[in-house]
């Protein structure tokens, strides 16, 4: 299975100022799996050590003597440790934080030690500001598999190459097929589990199986992490999401929740939420210049899952709606199509410090559904279906010469009067073009 990551793993591996590798995500979104594939291929050595249930541990970290630690690690594996000859991978490393503060040692006293690190993301960041080595460490993070990245465990890596040469017009003749691809994509979401049962076995009710389990590990995981006077609240808003992003105006309401409801009492629960990776926050900017950052409204927002397939999954939407048909893509308000054009975005971002907002004017009469800063603001309008007409965005760009809109729909790519259409399957690799 393809991971677009791993271009990025090596980087790391060839740079000059390479520092240990702490690789972050959602539960189940792939973290170990890639690492272990990048150390098997990448390196003439490949040690892995979980650190979960390993009596070892409390050995090996009773210090943060590196040469020691190197000693007894090559000792347990039974290989040289040799510069970038080998890559240490310490696995469920939020078990055990003091191997999260040897990175730092590792990085002032061994540089050459080429040593990655996964775990879970709520673990890594309780130790954040305790024993965490700040500006010691890189840093990358895993989504979900994107819809190129789908295409590719389809075996459809013809049509990644080709979308890659940004010859968008060239896409519209196989536009019908992209489409069918799109509609499976809507079904399975990226969690890698359900994509390689998905790819192997066509078996539609095991990808509904996997993908509840998920859901109910994620439950899980909020019985286990959170502090017990937040888990109903924290339930609360996970449970409220889909219908939260089924109204027509899909900003968070705190009302929804429960009468009387107030951001104060909600406002640990969605961060606890964020800070798992199951969610991502989308925040209102109140000007459409640049730096959007400056524009910044805190208090109002959108919630998105992290995975497509697992909203599906939520709201049991039946395999034929979403499979046959263009239902999919214009039913739930177009809940599914905005969920996965933002699932897109931080796919192609890679990163953490790029964001993405949605814009209103003071009074609400006027929405744009994204808002992203590449070389310019960009205002995005999401349309489910093949309609174009985007009276929002009309208004946006004649009150403001300087935008340049971009609408997101079903219909063919065009560029007509400062708006370029993009067909939905098309948005994660146009996304890497613009920012």
């Amino acid at each position: 299975m393809e991971r677009f990551l791993y271009a990025q793993l090596k980087a790391w591996k060839n740079s000059g100022s390479r520092k240990p590798l702490i690789l972050e995500g959602a539960r189940q979104v792939g973290k170990t799996w890639l690492l272990k594939e990048f150390g098997k291929n990448e390196y003439e050595h490949f040690i892995y050590v979980n650190c979960d249930g390993n009596p070892q541990m409390e050995n090996l970290f009773m210090d943060f003597d590196v040469e020691r630690i190197i000693r007894n690690i090559s000792a347990m594996a039974g290989v040289k440790i040799d510069g970038g000859n080998c890559l240490i991978v310490f696995d469920e490393i939020q078990e055990f934080p003091k191997a999260l503060t040897s990175l730092k040692y590792f990085c002032e006293n061994r540089p050459d030690i080429h040593i990655a690190v996964a775990g879970s993301l709520l673990g890594l960041l309780e130790h954040h500001g305790t024993g965490f080595p700040i500006g010691k460490v890189d840093s990358l993070f895993l989504y979900p598999l994107s819809f190129m990245e789908f295409l590719c465990a389809l075996g459809q890596t013809g049509i990644v190459e080709l979308m890659r040469t940004h010859n968008w017009q060239d896409l519209n003749g196989i536009m019908p097929k992209l489409v069918e691809l799109l509609r499976q994509y809507y079904f399975t979401g990226g969690m890698p589990e359900v994509v390689s049962s998905y790819v192997k076995t066509q078996d539609l009710q095991q990808v509904r199986t996997i993908q509840q389990q998920i859901i109910s590990d994620y439950m899980n995981d909020i019985s286990k992490h959170a502090l017990k006077s937040e888990i109903s609240k924290i339930t609360l808003v996970w449970h409220s999401i889909p219908s939260q992003l089924a109204k027509e105006n899909k900003k968070f309401i705190y009302g929804a929740l429960k009468k009387s409801a107030r951001s104060k009492e909600f406002e640990n629960a969605i961060q606890w939420l964020l800070n798992a990776g199951v969610i991502h926050k989308v925040n209102r900017v109140k000007k459409l210049e640049m730096p959007l950052k400056f524009y910044e409204n805190f208090e109002c927002f959108k919630l998105f899952m992290n995975d497509l397939g697992l909203l599906g999954a939520m709201v049991q939407a039946p395999a034929a709606e979403i499979l046959v048909g263009n239902n999919v893509f214009s039913s739930y308000k177009g809940s599914f199509t905005e969920q996965y054009v933002a699932q897109q975005f931080f796919a192609a971002s890679q990163t953490l410090s790029k964001n993405l907002y949605y814009y209103t004017n003071d009074n609400s009469t006027l929405e744009i559904d994204f808002v992203l800063q590449g070389d310019m603001v960009y205002p995005v309008e999401v349309k489910a279906e093949v309609n174009l007409k985007s009276k929002s965005l009309s208004t946006v760009l004649k009150n403001n010469d300087k935008l340049f809109g971009l609408r997101f729909s079903m219909a063919n790519y065009k560029s007509q009067d400062r708006i370029i259409n993009v067909p939905l399957p098309l948005v994660e690799e146009y996304f890497r073009s613009i920012t």
